[in-house]
């Protein structure tokens, strides 16, 4: 199924690293790993290729990187616009506390907390604005890669008696609580398929002639592509086959309890949208957006849009109840009323800091329609 668009996405192979069998140490690390499990296995699925690019614990994007985020880094978040979005979160997450009977031990469950900016606005806020809250708080953030772990606890000192990391959310027992990810669906591997017209057929990673990486059928692929409509020849697209099996144990980390998950997608009809006919796969990387995610494993974040529908569906297929599903702009707005309206008269510069990172969040043609917050309970 190799055609100008694969061409195009396989990059130049003159400019491209060669990870040749017996290539040098200096080069032995994850493109080399990687081409070792594709001579031992065969083509892989895009899935597993992704999994070792980003998590791979030695030299995987997230776990061999610094500096990932922000105006400096290869691409910008909620988070780093400013702590207005924790402070916001906070006080959403206080009342839900006081909805759930104020719970005497409570926790928040953290995903893709990456240096613990987050945690440490929504720590300070719920501090500062809901002592009571804060008294029986036990924060747990989710991290399996070490360095970010590390980094985590120095940003987070200061709430070290609250403050729980693990890689093992089956190692927390129940307790009423609040689970947040922002850009963390996105970041879920994903398989890549292509339509021939009647059939999908999932699209591997296999090694090249020259020893670089190039796409690869992997033939009819109705596994992961059950729930897709037939599209055009050409179509090529991205799954994620099991959002239930992802979430399930999570929900026991929360009983009772919400989850709120903040990322970019669509709804199915719109992802699958028939002129989307490339899909959503991006690179970033300074920034840059790209479409060669084949390129220099490791060295740069692959992504793609969420569908929500397809996590809506999984939320109640493992018993859970959907609560709103709207844009960022919408839901901060509501969020940050009773901030906003406390605001009248005051022109102080920290206070117009504030609300330019309120503009920031919400702006419609920025973060503010860009991103979706899906928040569920079970």
């Amino acid at each position: 199924m190799k055609n100008q668009k694969q061409a195009g996405r396989e990059g130049d192979a003159a400019t491209r690293v060669r990870y040749r069998e017996g290539a040098s140490e200096a080069i032995a690390g994850l493109p080399y790993r990687i081409v070792r499990k594709i001579q031992e296995n065969g083509p892989i699925s895009f899935s597993d290729f992704m999994e070792m690019a980003l998590y791979d614990p030695e030299s995987g994007y997230y776990a061999g990187q610094d500096g990932q985020v922000g105006r400096e880094g290869d691409f910008f978040t909620s988070v780093t616009a400013g702590p207005l979005f924790g402070q916001l979160l906070a006080s959403h997450i206080a009342q839900w506390w006081q909805q759930a009977g104020s719970p005497d031990s409570w926790r928040v469950v953290e995903l893709g907390a990456h240096n613990g900016y987050l945690a440490g606005d929504i720590l300070s806020e719920i501090r500062q604005s809901h002592p009571e809250a804060f008294r029986g708080l036990h924060y747990v953030i989710l991290e399996p890669l070490e360095r970010l772990a590390a980094a985590q606890r120095n940003h987070l000192q200061e709430f070290s008696d609250q403050l729980v990391i693990t890689s093992e959310p089956e190692s927390l027992d129940p307790l009423p609580g609040y689970l947040i990810a922002n850009e963390v669906l996105d970041a879920l591997p994903f398989h890549l398929v292509e339509s021939n017209g009647d059939v999908w057929h999932e699209i591997g990673v296999s090694l090249s002639d020259d020893e670089g990486f190039e796409w690869s059928d992997l033939g009819p692929a109705p596994k992961i592509t059950g729930t897709l409509p037939q599209r055009a020849s050409g179509y090529r697209t991205e799954v994620r086959p099991d959002f239930a099996g992802f979430l399930r144990p999570l929900v026991r980390t929360i009983q009772p309890g919400r989850m709120l998950w903040v990322d970019y997608g669509f709804e199915r009809d719109d992802y699958y949208a028939e002129p989307r006919t490339t899909g959503t796969l991006r690179t970033f990387r300074n920034h840059k957006a790209g479409e060669e995610p084949l390129d220099q494993p490791g060295s740069q974040d692959i992504t793609a849009h969420v569908d929500f529908t397809a996590v809506m569906e999984a939320i109640q297929s493992i018993g859970g109840k959907t609560l709103r599903f709207e844009n960022q702009a919408r839901f901060l707005t509501e969020s940050a009323r009773p901030w906003l309206l406390g605001l009248e008269g005051k022109t102080d510069p920290e206070t117009m800091k504030l609300l330019r990172n309120f503009q920031t969040l919400t702006h419609p043609g920025q973060m503010g329609s860009r991103f979706h917050m899906l928040e569920c309970e079970w």
